[in-house]
């Protein structure tokens, strides 16, 4: 089977040259695949599924005709974007994921997450996630006119700009913002998996590891800020591809 994983676009109107890659990527190698995984964060911000700006609809159309190609879609929501829903799942013709799912990747079962959830030291972003995660919460968000939904989104951007200088300027941002290592060896045992292929901390790489005494890998997807990442599976091959930041 051949799968392509992508997480981490963040695609903002303000960034085109990013969009352009994307939507390269669905005219072209994406229609020679089985399955596209995307794994959580494809926009900067989703406000709801009732999104009309040019982007959320140029990428939707694009995404649809690649579906409509034979190209089965698969999206998990990150923290970017965790208000996509159905309407927008039904409309590119694509599969929502839960937070956690298990899949056959390369003749392995494989566990997919965006990664927030391992980032355990992050507990004020972990307290933020429980809020707007929380049905009711996202009921009376999205009962609010768009234009007040897109100012929330941009203070919270800017805010979660702000924490993340806060955490460089005291040399907090490696530890906080990356995975805990108890984390991931608890839920791969709890999923019965060896391999796990996430997103959300930026840090593109492939970590081998072993699960009491055997092997088994984590995989890290990087952003497309500057990298444009992406796994390949194809058959028993994986191959991850990024460009090294600059």
């Amino acid at each position: 089977m051949s799968q392509i994983f992508i997480s981490d676009l963040h695609l903002d109107a303000a960034r085109p040259e990013t969009t352009a890659q994307f939507l390269e990527l669905l005219a072209g190698q994406c229609r020679s695949i089985e399955a596209l995984y995307i794994l959580g964060d494809l926009y900067e911000a989703w406000i709801g599924d009732d999104e009309d700006s040019a982007l959320a609809l140029q990428t939707q159309r694009a995404l649809a005709a690649c579906s409509a190609s034979g190209t089965r879609i698969f999206v998990q929501r990150g923290n970017r974007d965790f208000l996509l829903g159905p309407a927008f799942a039904e409309r590119i013709g694509a599969q929502l994921l839960p937070d956690y799912a298990v899949i056959s990747c390369a003749g392995e079962p494989t566990l997919l997450m965006h990664g927030d959830l391992l980032c355990t030291e992050d507990r004020e972003y972990l307290a933020f996630r429980n809020q707007v995660r929380n049905p009711v919460w996202q009921q009376h968000f999205l009962a609010q006119p768009l234009a007040a939904r897109r100012a929330f989104a941009e203070q919270a951007r800017q805010a979660s700009q702000n924490r993340q200088q806060g955490l460089k300027d005291t040399r907090q941002l490696e530890t906080i913002t990356d995975v805990s290592s108890d984390a991931v060896l608890a839920t791969m045992r709890r999923y019965g998996v060896k391999r796990l292929i996430h997103g959300h901390t930026h840090r593109p790489s492939r970590h081998a590891l072993a699960i009491d005494g055997v092997a088994a890998e984590r995989i890290v997807l990087g952003d497309w800020y500057t990298q444009s990442s992406h796994l390949a599976a194809d058959g028993n091959t994986l191959n991850l591809h990024y460009l090294p930041a600059p």
